[in-house]
């Protein structure tokens, strides 16, 4: 599989979304780079690669690959602005400040909340002009087998193709995960109401910035800008017990009477009112789910790779599923271009622990932003256990002193010195300490599959 082979290596991406997408433009970067001539293919199961047009944020460490990917500017062309706030906190019933995340963007590279759309349709662009991989549509991966030195894919329409390499991002419903792991999305307590209206609908805006989030005993509401403060995303989020949404799907088929939200959000002062009532007739309505840490991402020998939602599937709340799975792609990417030019360092001596190291530099963090997703939605909701029992007015100043520092981390991760960091330790990455194989929460049940019984907690830090 090195550089000197006559035969492009064959990487297959299942799942055309945005994760996907990014990830053959990352493994397109860095093969050019390095020299390696590698044949990539794009199979997604739709018609047609389409997102719905709800807003998506991209944050500073996920910006700063598009530029080194010549795609910054692109990226800053499509996306909202936030005036120098990543979210201010307020109360519901008057709009008073609980407290404002400042973010510096001002700069060039700097966050980007985009519409869904928009932001598909720049990396396929991108693909296509890059000549970054064949797009195949109507192509839905039901199963993958081993065929030794390759991996067959079989299709919902009885058709199949090989690759060397499959790479698994088709979401938290992942059929190449579900092949290796035995377990469910887990229900996350809330449903989500969203929406997109013009910001210029709008009869006024009393804050500095159009990203704010009304607080209240369990309900909140988040605005923020997208398609360059044209639109302003809508999400109402409600902690509902299980038994009362078991109607809703977690998809965007999920629709409900806009009377609904305004019943959920009774109370809310004016301005969170005027939004509400310009969401459309009838809003989406989703079920929140995402899933209990998985501690192994390849199988097969290092020949199918999970990414994304297929490997670490988080709710919402911190804005980071997306930038979570480019950074999966980047590093993935890069990873795979040393193992195929040839590099003679001991991570790359197999595809099994190139894989292996791709899963030692993201897992902690992917896995840390998953559980602090979780315990996020619980603070800014008044449903942390030391909150339950306490009135709006006393957990107000816990609110403030948990969010303050939460997001710092998730910006500020230097993931290539992360990288090369794990590439150039000692020894090889066989697992991450807690994390390896199937361990940590996983039993081994059958050749090749782990399922996840035990619970993990993943509450707040």
């Amino acid at each position: 599989m090195g550089s000197n082979e006559q035969q492009p290596t064959r990487i297959a991406i299942v799942g055309g979304g945005i994760g996907g997408l990014f990830c053959a433009l990352a493994i397109h970067h860095h093969c050019s780079a390095a020299g390696v001539h590698v044949q990539v293919d794009v199979f997604e199961q739709a018609s047609q690669y389409k997102e719905i047009g709800a807003g998506v944020g991209i944050g500073i460490n996920a910006a700063r690959l598009f530029h080194q990917m010549d795609l910054g500017d692109k990226l800053n062309g499509i996306a909202g602005h936030r005036t120098g706030v990543w979210i201010t906190f307020r109360r519901f019933d008057t709009s008073e400040d609980i407290v404002t995340v400042p973010v510096n963007d001002s700069d060039k590279i700097r966050q980007a909340p985009c519409a869904r759309t928009e932001l598909l349709d720049l990396l396929k662009a991108a693909v296509e002009v890059r000549g970054a991989a064949t797009l195949h549509t109507k192509k839905q991966c039901r199963s993958v087998e081993d065929l030794g030195h390759s991996v067959r894919m079989q299709f919902a329409d009885s058709t199949s193709a090989e690759a060397d390499i499959v790479i698994g991002c088709d979401g938290i419903h992942s059929a190449i995960r579900n092949q290796f792991v035995v377990d469910k999305p887990v229900f996350s307590g809330q449903i989500a109401y969203r929406g997109v209206i013009p910001i210029s609908a709008l009869s006024s805006w009393p804050f500095p910035s159009y990203s704010v989030a009304w607080l209240a005993k369990h309900r909140h509401l988040l605005v923020f800008p997208i398609s360059r403060n044209e639109q302003l995303n809508i999400v109402a989020f409600v902690t509902k017990p299980e038994n009362e949404i078991a109607d809703v799907k977690e998809s965007w088929t999920s629709i409900c009477d806009r009377q609904e939200v305004f019943d959920d959000f009774a109370g809310f002062d004016k301005t969170a009112q005027e939004v509400l009532g310009l969401m459309p007739e009838q809003p989406s309505k989703w079920r929140l789910n995402d899933r209990q840490p998985l501690h192994r991402w390849h199988y097969m020998n290092g020949k199918v790779i999970l990414l994304g939602d297929s490997a670490h599937a988080m709710l919402p709340h911190l804005g980071a599923g997306a930038g979570q799975s480019m950074e999966d792609g980047w590093l993935l990417g890069r990873a795979l271009s040393e193992r195929l030019s040839g590099s003679t360092n001991p991570h790359f001596a197999s595809l099994e622990s190139t894989a292996q190291l791709y899963q030692t530099v993201r897992l902690p963090r992917a896995q840390k932003t998953q559980a602090t997703s979780r315990a996020a939605g619980n603070t800014y909701e008044l449903q942390t256990e030391d909150m339950l029992d306490k009135s709006f007015e006393e957990c107000i100043p816990m609110i403030a002193e948990r969010t303050r520092e939460r997001m710092k981390w998730v910006w500020e991760e230097d993931l290539d010195a992360a990288y090369v960091k794990a590439r150039d330790g000692q020894g090889l990455a066989s697992k991450v300490e807690g994390h390896g194989g199937a361990a940590g929460g996983g039993v081994v049940a059958g050749k090749g599959m782990e399922t996840v019984t035990q619970p993990v907690s993943i509450e707040a830090q």
